[in-house]
């Protein structure tokens, strides 16, 4: 992708992603979603989820997998106020962005 990914849209993709499942969801797991949106490493993708929890917008917890133990992620209802706050900012400036690039005079 040619455009820059800023902390913030960062932050609400991935709170968008940890959103979707209810009982919470792992780290590999939240690196997969997020590539389908962005590329995005494994060490990029681990402060984004510490400072998410130090915000108060993500809990952490440790379940048994196979043996081992594996970190999920779940939202907070803090968390869920600032996905909506997020979804609000997007749509008004994803849609003025379209608004932009369209061929229509404006």
């Amino acid at each position: 992708m040619v455009f820059n990914t800023g902390a913030a849209l960062l932050d609400a993709i991935v709170l968008a992603v940890v959103s979707k499942e209810e009982e919470g969801t792992y780290g590999y797991k939240i690196t997969q979603d997020v590539r389908r949106a962005i590329d995005v490493s494994e060490s990029t993708l681990y402060p984004v989820l510490r400072r998410l929890q130090k915000e108060g917008f993500l809990i952490v917890y440790d379940r048994e997998c196979g043996g081992r133990n594996r970190r999920y992620y779940q939202i907070t209802e803090t968390g869920e106020g600032q996905l909506a706050d997020y979804r609000r900012e997007w749509e008004e400036y994803s849609s003025k962005i379209s608004e932009l690039f369209s061929e229509e005079e404006v």
